[in-house]
């Protein structure tokens, strides 16, 4: 198949209905069948990419393999297909513009008036086909981000009827996700907002092939047919994606509701026999029939919104399910951690992580939680800057270097532990500026993080700017804390751990990154495993 075929998912009446799980699911299917299947998201705001917005804006900010800071939807792309994403994956319409700007200023338009249609739509269109003419896949399923009537989206809902048009009947359709409201006063599901989230659709030339109606009761016959008739689809292009205990459901019930049946008859592909699914039936069973259960903390300073770690509650849920045994996940805040009330608050925990970050807020708190889950035996796992805050602590109490510090924190610290990498001291900008994406790891023979792996060399994901400081690093490993992973090309530290505790590992990359349904990430296995012990 030289020129793949395309999905478009759209959403209406309100956002945070799950596109991107309705995508997902329907490519773990759509791949479960044999297809090669990708999805991208292009999203509406302006921001080049997610990488400067603070968590509590957009939850947290996902990393390619390449280097790409994305929406947080294509770390639930990569959970549940288990193939990595890329830069192609992700678009915003700040990256469109600033393209089409770059290219004006250079002329590439030979003088004419740069307007939104066709020169926006047709970058927007230029980068969706990316994907699709690289031979690579069969299908590739775009989720367009926002909602219908929303004007951040009008220029993707024409990029994409533009292309629908272009690539004719057959070869590109459009599945619309919209919401079933239950009203307790009526006693019954309405479907009018649906219907007008369609209109507006049809409004932007835009008729959807499926309609993907969230609900929180059971959806009968009577009321599809209706929906089927008021919005131009099929009745069996209906699919009822009801309210589910877990995310892990989705692809299965979509199943049930034959989404993937309805997708390939519109796009007449095969639809003989059944997905092969026995591996994610698997997964769901350990997930639903857990033997034991363990209480591990989170500790970090944007608890208030869980999506700001996403992929690291994602990661527990896959290690759980590889142990058997259901995690149950608590946010700690760490500025309300104090050496009077961290025995309160964190005692009653069989592990400790403490979560990645930027800044000084809540450091406190997390050095606070670092030195009870270190001087308790707590198995302990530290990302990122809580890899940093354990080298901190350990400096501040085991090696007693007085008011070591980062100099992210403070840059007048006497012992800069944790100081800023040399390429990063001359940076201006702050977007895509970061070390990002996969870097090379070389672990120590026999060092609990080899153990852990199963192996000595990996790569793993990045997204910093400071860096532990190696002139420190024989005083560090003389007093007990080791550092057994390094960058075989820099040097530098990647993984530092404490032999004599009985499970403490600090990581400066981002392992939640790559754990998936079909590959939990071993040091999330790991730490389950050890905090079941404990």
């Amino acid at each position: 198949m030289s020129q793949a075929k395309y999905v478009f998912v759209t959403g209406g009446v309100t956002s945070s209905l799950g596109k991107g799980i309705v995508a997902a699911s329907l490519a773990k299917l759509l791949q479960a069948r044999g297809y090669r299947v990708t999805i991208q998201k292009f999203d509406p705001y302006i921001n080049v990419d997610p990488g400067t917005l603070n968590p509590y804006e957009h939850g947290e900010c996902y990393v390619t393999e390449d280097g790409a800071e994305t929406d947080l939807d294509l770390g639930h792309y990569e959970r549940f297909l288990n193939v990595p994403t890329s830069q192609a994956n992700n678009v915003t319409t700040g990256r469109v513009y600033q393209t089409v700007i770059e290219n004006e200023r250079k002329g590439v338009y030979l003088g004419k008036t740069v307007q939104v249609i066709p020169h926006i739509t047709d970058e927007i269109k230029r980068r969706m086909r990316i994907l699709g003419e690289s031979g690579d896949y069969d299908i590739v399923i775009t989720e367009i981000g926002g909602t219908v009537g929303d004007i951040e989206s009008l220029p993707y809902v024409e990029s994409m009827r533009q292309l629908i048009w272009d690539m004719g009947d057959s070869n590109a359709i459009v599945v619309h996700l919209t919401l079933i409201p239950y009203l307790n006063a009526a006693g019954e599901l309405k479907t009018k907002p649906t219907q007008h989230s369609v209109k507006s659709l049809l409004e932007l030339g835009v008729q959807p092939d499926v309609l993907v109606c969230r609900t929180e009761k059971p959806l009968n016959q009577e009321l599809r047919r209706k929906l089927a008739l008021f919005c131009n689809v099929q009745s069996n292009s209906v699919i009822e994606a009801i309210d589910l205990s877990t995310i892990y459901e989705a692809p299965m019930a979509m199943l049930k509701e034959k989404l993937d049946k309805a997708v390939l008859t519109k796009l007449k592909l095969k639809t003989t026999g059944e997905p092969d699914l026995e591996q994610w039936k698997e997964f769901l069973f350990k997930l639903e029939h857990p033997k034991q259960q363990v209480d591990i903390a989170l500790v970090g300073k944007y608890v208030e919104l869980p999506d700001a770690y996403k992929s690291i509650a994602e990661a527990f849920i896959h290690a759980g399910a590889s142990n058997e045994c259901k995690v149950k996940l608590t946010y700690v805040h760490s500025e309300l951690l104090t050496e009077d009330n961290v025995a309160n608050k964190l005692g009653s925990y069989q592990g400790i992580l403490v979560a990645p970050g930027f800044g000084n807020r809540g450091i406190e708190g997390k050095l606070t939680a670092i030195r009870y889950a270190r001087e308790n035996n707590i198995p302990f796992l530290g990302i990122c800057l809580g890899m940093q805050c354990s080298v901190i602590e350990f400096a501040r109490e085991v090696c007693h270097l007085e008011n070591a510090h980062s100099s992210e924190m403070d840059d007048n610290a006497q012992h800069k532990v944790i100081d800023l990498m040399e390429e990063q001291k001359k940076m201006s900008h702050y977007g895509g500026t970061m070390r990002l994406g996969a870097y090379d790891c070389e672990l120590k023979k026999g060092s609990l993080a080899a153990k852990v792996y199963g192996k000595t060399k990996i790569s793993e994901r990045h997204r910093h700017r400071y860096e532990f400081n190696d002139a420190y690093k024989a005083q560090i490993e003389a007093a007990g804390m080791h550092i057994t992973g390094t960058n075989p090309m820099t040097g530098l530290a990647e993984v530092v751990e404490i032999p004599d505790h009985k499970w403490f590992i600090g990581v400066q990359f981002h392992p939640e990154l790559k754990s998936t349904v079909a590959n939990p990430h071993p040091l999330f296995v790991g730490l389950v495993k050890a905090s079941m012990n404990s």
